[in-house]
């Protein structure tokens, strides 16, 4: 065979390569998903992506003869060094053919990267960190990704493991029919029927008048919901402003939910996104110059949702607002063309979160995979 070189991505040719690979890789995969192009340019971008405001990362290109075999990153994201008191790097978007060298020439490039910038441990993949697409999917391999997650060659895993990483973290996504309240535990209506009278607290649709603001107060909430969670790193009010620039034109009120209480305090929040990437589906990356007309042909026909986040500020969780959450989700499955869909990733070790989705009659779908090693 011949030999493997890595480069560091230079420059705008480099960079579509490095965007396009995917698209050779997965051709012929009916489940996976083709992203914006245009969007995957913004993230990557480092005077666009706030998260660079606080992180440095490399993008690295594998070539044989020529030819793009494979794809990562590496990146050291000193907030999150900084809030889970470590000396940790990441690596991210790894795209790979099935050959174990191609796996071994982008991983050593990545990690030597870290050993120079001090790193002690390293974890992946992460697009890029916990607050965007992160996990290898190791299960699920048969249904489509939704919104904001990736699909991967099954392969994935053993070309990673094959260099010594090891799972550190699992993440679970649930399945979630709202159509069936006898399927659902009891308790749950209960305590969503005594949220307002015992705690005067009511929950209520996001206000598309202020959408900005609701955004804002989610990711809020988001920040100090996740905080004590595995491989988190809170937003920045940059960060904020950007999720919720690009939350936006994906959001629908319907399924956008506040819990207040009664002087107006947001204390919980539930923002479960339509499954657009039944939409990307159908673009092939690109929504010009007709792609836009498909999207808007497409959008009416999508019947399914991921739950993105639900969160609770910590003082208000033994109330039942997630209780209400959940309840306001089967009245709104009631309305709308989407009965169903899948939670966001949960960790493992949410056992809390796991239970809740257990008495939901939720079932585990898919499971992603943070690996780990060190350097």
């Amino acid at each position: 065979m011949s030999e493997i070189t890595v480069a560091p991505v230079a420059g705008r040719a480099d960079l579509r390569e490095f965007i396009m690979l995917p698209f050779r890789l997965y051709a012929d995969v009916d489940q996976w998903v083709p992203p914006l192009i245009s969007e995957r340019k913004r993230h990557l971008d480092r005077n666009h992506n706030p998260y660079f405001e606080h992180a440095e990362a490399e993008y690295f290109l594998a070539r044989r003869d020529g030819r793009v075999v494979g794809r990562i990153s590496a990146q050291v994201d000193q907030r999150f060094n900084e809030f889970q008191n470590n000396d940790w790097g990441q690596f991210g978007f790894f795209e790979s053919e099935d050959d174990p060298a191609i796996a071994k020439a982008l991983l050593d490039a990545a990690f030597a990267w870290l050993r120079e910038r001090g790193r002690d441990h390293v974890i992946g993949p992460l697009d890029f960190s916990t607050n965007h697409e992160c996990g290898l999917l190791v299960a699920g391999h048969e249904l489509r990704p939704q919104i904001l997650e990736n699909w991967h060659h099954p392969y994935y895993g053993t070309l990673l493991e094959g260099q010594g990483l090891t799972k550190a973290m699992d993440l679970y996504k649930w399945s979630l029919h709202v159509t069936g309240r006898t399927d659902v535990m009891p308790v749950l209506f209960e305590l969503a029927e005594k949220l307002e009278p015992e705690h005067g607290i009511t929950i209520r649709g996001m206000r598309r008048n202020d959408l900005n603001g609701e955004i804002t107060r989610f990711m809020e909430i988001y920040n100090a919901a996740w905080e004590n969670n595995w491989g988190f790193v809170p937003l920045t009010d940059n960060e904020i402003r950007g999720y919720a620039k690009e939350l936006k034109p994906i959001l629908d009120e319907n399924w956008a939910m506040v819990a207040e209480t009664k002087e107006g305090e947001t204390v919980g929040v539930a923002l479960t996104l339509p499954d657009y990437n039944q939409v990307l589906a159908k673009l092939n990356g690109r929504l010009l110059p007709f792609g836009w007309v498909t999207a808007l042909r497409q959008r009416k026909k999508v019947d399914a949702v991921r739950v993105f986040a639900l969160g609770v500020k910590p003082e208000y969780q033994h109330t039942g607002v997630a209780a209400g959450l959940y309840a306001r989700h089967y009245d709104t499955a009631a309305r709308t063309p989407q009965k169903g869909g899948e939670t966001g990733w949960i960790l493992e070790t949410n056992v809390p979160m796991n239970r809740g989705m257990e008495a939901m009659g939720g079932k585990v779908v898919k499971t992603y995979r943070i690996y780990g090693r060190d350097l």
